[in-house]
């Protein structure tokens, strides 16, 4: 086969020779053609199992011959760039991987009381890895030329559904999260029953909150807050089921039933790892989520500016960069599990001197100060998507009405909406403190609430009186039924983004 495809390629050259040497051509020596003939079969033939472009070529080499190295070469290296293109991935470099603190009790240099579980029970969170997304590859073609089209009115979602069929009565009390207490009238509850469940018909609530006497065991919680939760998703709408899950010495859960136990935020604060911050998040996620809590209401977004301050080591740090990037962290962990994070208390209390539970505080700050800090520190969980915002009784001289700020407009809407951006839901703080009752009727309270553009009143003194204040203050026109409305969408589309509706 050799000898025969050589001869060809030989008569084949020569008669080339002929044709160039009749245009008057330079023509190379038969003799170095047929050399390199040879020489290129040989590298052939020496290739175990495939044929490649040879790259040998004579001294003296034809045109043609050039040609084919060049194309060669360029082969070459187009299929190493490609070999060399690095893989993207939208995984941080840090893995953001959970962090487990295995915490029996806290450090002795500065992580404050952890409560020891009780019980021995131990957990650890699962690690849940993200698959990198597959990115496409950039290009510098133009873009092509589209016709926009009509845009179609969306679609009603579930939960404008839903408000549209709610009486003022059952949107009105959508507004309002209590303790089981503050509704039922019982001295300690601990489970569910029909005097419950008619209380609950007759103020179908967004939510309770929960406090340690509330906890007996873990069975006894599982079926209270399950019980609670089926009776109003029945009735068209669930429940947010929250507790104080700061970590630290404010625990409820972790001090009752024996779930893990983390340090005081002061103690990540000081590390200001992100990994440890979210693992905090997970590890609290998981654990109230396993119950089925499903709202927090932390972490503490405060910035230590005040030695004396009501909140101590509950709040991460002095520095308002490293409490936005803590609390990002928390929120996202929490939020991760399923359960919603709660920035509070905005729009700041650790300036502050006195405690809110007892009477009225005055923080005296200038907004270009809170935008310097406090704000600061509160944009980093808003940022990273936080679900809830809870509002302190504080009076910021900064606002200049001299009102506390779950009561303020300007610190509700003009701050926090406008100037920070936030979607989420506006809580009060318990309006059952001292800040409030002091001053205020609790129907009043309510009211200036809705009208600062708070969506949840946390814990009147008084339910039944509450919720009338705001009903009369809609039938007068003092507060309009849009405005309800508003804060009541926010509201079910929470819910229909935790599975609460239908």
């Amino acid at each position: 086969m050799k000898n025969i495809r050589t001869s060809k390629l030989i008569a084949l050259t020569l008669a080339v020779s002929s044709l160039l040497a009749g245009c008057g051509k330079d023509i190379p020596a038969v003799e170095d053609t047929i050399a390199t003939i040879e020489t290129s079969e040989q590298t052939q033939e020496s290739t175990t199992g495939r044929t490649s472009p040879s790259k040998t070529t004579s001294a003296k080499h034809s045109s043609t011959a050039s040609a084919a190295t060049t194309t060669d070469r360029k082969t070459t290296s187009a299929a190493e760039n490609e070999e060399e293109e690095p893989v993207h991935t939208n995984a941080p470099a840090s893995g953001n991987k959970p962090y487990n603190p295995g915490i029996e009790n806290p450090p002795d240099n500065g992580g404050g009381y952890t409560p020891k579980p009780s019980g021995g029970q131990s957990y650890t969170p699962p690690v849940t890895t993200a698959k990198p997304a597959t990115t496409a590859k950039r290009t510098t073609a133009a873009p092509a030329t589209t016709t926009k089209a009509a845009v179609k009115p969306s679609r009603p979602t579930e939960a404008d559904e839903l408000l549209a069929d709610m009486t003022l009565h059952e949107k009105v009390c959508q507004m309002f999260m209590t303790h089981p207490e503050g509704l039922t009238g019982y001295g300690c509850f601990q489970y569910a029953d029909q005097h419950t469940y008619n209380c609950y018909d007759n103020y179908p609530i967004g939510g309770y909150i929960f406090f340690a006497g509330n906890l007996a065991t873990s069975d006894q919680t599982r079926n209270m807050l399950s019980n609670l939760q089926n009776y109003a998703k029945s009735k068209g709408a669930g429940v947010f089921l929250a507790t104080d899950e700061e970590g630290g010495y404010i625990t409820r859960v972790s001090y009752k039933l024996g779930a893990p136990a983390v340090y005081n935020m002061s103690y990540y604060g000081g590390l200001n790892d992100y990994d440890s911050a979210f693992g905090v998040g997970t590890t609290i996620g998981t654990y109230l989520a396993d119950y089925g809590f499903n709202v927090d209401f932390a972490p503490v977004a405060d910035v230590n500016l005040n030695p004396n301050n009501e909140l101590g080591n509950r709040i991460f740090s002095s520095d308002p960069n490293v409490v936005a990037d803590m609390s990002a962290a928390v929120v996202e962990g929490l939020q991760s599990r399923g359960v919603s994070g709660t920035l509070k208390h905005f729009p700041g209390l650790g300036a502050g001197g006195g405690n809110t539970h007892n009477g009225t505080v005055v923080i005296d700050r200038s907004y270009e100060q809170l935008c310097g800090s406090e704000f600061v520190a509160f944009k980093g969980g808003i940022d990273a998507g936080c679900d809830f915002v809870m509002v302190g009784h504080q009076v910021v001289t900064g606002a200049g009405d001299d009102m506390p700020a779950d009561l303020s407009k300007v610190i509700v809407t003009d701050w926090l909406r406008d100037d920070l951006g936030f979607e989420g839901i506006t809580i009060t703080d318990a309006q059952a403190m001292g800040a409030i009752t002091n001053v205020y009727g609790c129907a009043e309270a309510a009211v200036r609430s809705v009208e600062a553009g708070i969506d949840i009143i946390l814990m009147p003194a008084d339910l039944a009186a509450a919720v009338s204040g705001v009903e009369n203050a809609v039938s007068s026109g003092r507060i309009s039924e849009e405005r309800i409305d508003e804060s009541v969408l926010r509201i079910l589309k929470q819910k229909e983004k935790l599975g609460l509706l239908g």
